[in-house]
């Protein structure tokens, strides 16, 4: 139900819990309470897998997985890095760490070298959740990870030189599935301020930050998305993004689990067979990011588009300009969208089945939140219609993020003022939708996955020849395609594209190589000495080279 206030201004007030005990918001407590009420109905479907677990096998699995990981020394609060991709396995130890009061870090499974290291460090990791694939890029790491002290090994093919690798270089290194054969380990639920997750920023003006996410709020992501989506236990909510995302773990497999309802994880995002997808397990509710919504758009039209049983669809963000087609297409009955950050959860929901206005993301949900648009410089709040950074706190314990994880001075500096200060530029219009507008900071998003500015310039400028490097992010050519990644180098040498993009390649992430590099002569400069990127990214792509156009680097 929306209500009006003062005539004008609009709230979202439909975000009620279905825990009202707030004592009770963590993962151990919504698995165990389902385990009990409905044994048998089935929570996690990997049809890769050609498997189906019910609660109860969860909630066995899981008491496993903590019981085999205690065995071997985990202790309450060590920190656990998964990297692996979307599977059964890592659904398990997710819910292992939950109920075993251990802490997940879920890593990108495209992260090698520095990136990598910077992460598992962070967090001063004593134990790691990986596919075989994954071991070399810790062996060849081995003395930068003086905490890590074990792993446990998913088999996809290559287990038995994985775990050699990781013995000769002197780590205990098990297979995964000996996790399973554990005693199960059942203690009591943790507290909804006790640290559940940390989930990485893709980092703006540093290195990538450790979100600090206490089960309480991990719970109330979930929460918001069940309120948005309307999920219930009737429900099947498929998901293809991975798991190590936010968008896949708490805002997909959190809320199936809350809601009592049953999970479909794919291991990626395929437009072709997306309805066909939908149809095979009968979805009713998916999300997508990004590019996803132009992608299955441009998919050629067949007959049975509209052959499913799909109710929601969770976009973010939403392509309106071919929104009333694709809903008439593929029959859907509400898109929905929200904003927010790994940091805040999300305060502003769209409500169900309301058509929208084009480019808004939602209300504020007022029960729960506070929100501000201020001017960035002098924290004062700016008229209704104009664009101000968004800042927001919670009215609730636990609810928000507990800071970023060994960073004290990066947490003072977001939580100024006793304000998060999302570093995003948004309007309020009068009946209260807010808009996004643009990033005051100089993150990057490119087809769904963060970028680091700061990483990717460290690389660049390791390279021999480069003397300075700007990475911005330039318009990508579809439409919700967010950001394509450019550099602007300033060289001391000679070198050419060609070699900047090979010395890239295998030094960062693939979907974190620039697309563009342009050369300059100078960067542009503030007084103060910063790189005005502004500047820069008025240019755009004039004079760059792309790299979809060039010869492959040797």
């Amino acid at each position: 139900m929306i209500i009006i206030v003062d005539m004008t201004t609009r709230y979202y007030t439909d975000l009620k819990p279905a825990e009202t005990d707030l004592s009770r918001w963590t993962v151990a407590h919504v698995l165990r309470e389902h385990a009990e009420q409905r044994p048998e109905a089935a929570y996690l479907i990997a049809p890769e897998e050609g498997r189906e677990f019910s609660y109860a096998q969860m909630l066995d699995g899981a008491e496993r997985v903590a019981g085999g990981m205690r065995a071997r020394g985990a202790a309450d609060g060590d920190r656990v890095v998964i990297m692996a991709s979307n599977c059964s396995r890592f659904v398990f130890s997710w819910l292992g760490c939950g109920v075993g009061a251990l802490v997940e870090a879920p890593i990108n499974t495209a992260y090698e070298g520095e990136f990598l290291r910077h992460q598992v460090s962070l967090v001063g990791a004593r134990w790691a959740v990986i596919d075989d694939v994954f071991a070399e890029r810790f062996t060849v790491l081995r003395d930068a990870l003086p905490s890590l002290e074990g792993f446990w090994v998913i088999d996809t093919g290559r287990l038995g030189a994985a775990l050699d690798t990781l013995r000769g270089a002197g780590w205990s290194a098990e297979p995964w599935d000996t996790l399973l054969a554990a005693d199960r380990l059942a203690l009591p639920d943790p507290a909804p301020h006790q640290l559940a997750s940390v989930f990485y920023t893709s980092g703006t003006t540093g290195p990538s930050k450790g979100v600090s996410m206490p089960h309480g709020q991990m719970y109330m992501f979930g929460s918001i998305v069940v309120s948005l989506t309307r999920l219930t236990s009737t429900d099947t909510y498929l998901t293809v993004t991975p798991l190590f995302h936010g968008n896949a773990q708490f805002m997909a497999a959190y809320p199936a689990l809350i809601a009592g309802g049953r999970l479909v994880i794919r291991s990626r995002f395929s437009a072709s067979r997306w309805a066909d997808q939908l149809r095979e397990n009968q979805v009713t509710v998916t999300n997508m990011i990004g590019v996803m919504m132009d992608f299955i758009w441009k998919q050629p039209r067949r007959p049975d588009d509209a052959d499913n049983v799909l109710r929601c669809v969770y976009a973010a963000p939403t392509a309106f300009s071919v929104l009333p087609e694709f809903m008439e297409r593929f029959g859907v009955e509400a898109f929905v969208d929200a904003f927010g950050l790994t940091e805040t959860c999300a305060p502003i929901i769209s409500p169900y089945g309301e058509m929208r206005p084009a480019g808004s993301q939602g209300l504020l949900a007022s029960e729960w939140f506070e929100a501000r648009l201020v001017d960035p410089e002098t924290d004062q709040e700016v008229p209704v219609g104009s664009v101000g950074e968004l800042v927001v706190r919670y009215k609730h314990p636990w609810t928000c993020s507990l800071g970023y994880y060994g960073m004290p001075d990066k947490t003072a500096q977001a939580w100024r003022n006793l304000w998060f200060h999302t570093g995003d530029a948004l309007r309020r219009d009068e009946e209260g939708w807010y808009y996004f507008v643009d990033r005051y900071k100089d993150t990057l998003r490119r087809r769904g996955e963060n970028v680091s500015s700061y990483e990717v310039e460290q690389v660049i400028l390791a390279h021999p020849a480069v003397t300075e490097c700007a990475v911005i992010g330039v318009p990508s050519e579809v439409e919700a395609g967010e950001d394509e990644v450019m550099a602007v180098i300033v060289t001391g040498a000679a070198v050419s594209a060609t070699e900047i993009f090979g010395w890239c390649t295998g030094r960062m992430p693939a979907f974190a190589i620039p697309r563009f590099i342009r050369f300059a002569d100078a960067l542009p400069r503030t007084p103060s000495e910063k790189i005005r990127k502004a500047e820069l990214r008025d240019q755009g792509t004039s004079g760059a080279f792309d790299r979809t156009a060039l010869p492959p680097a040797t």
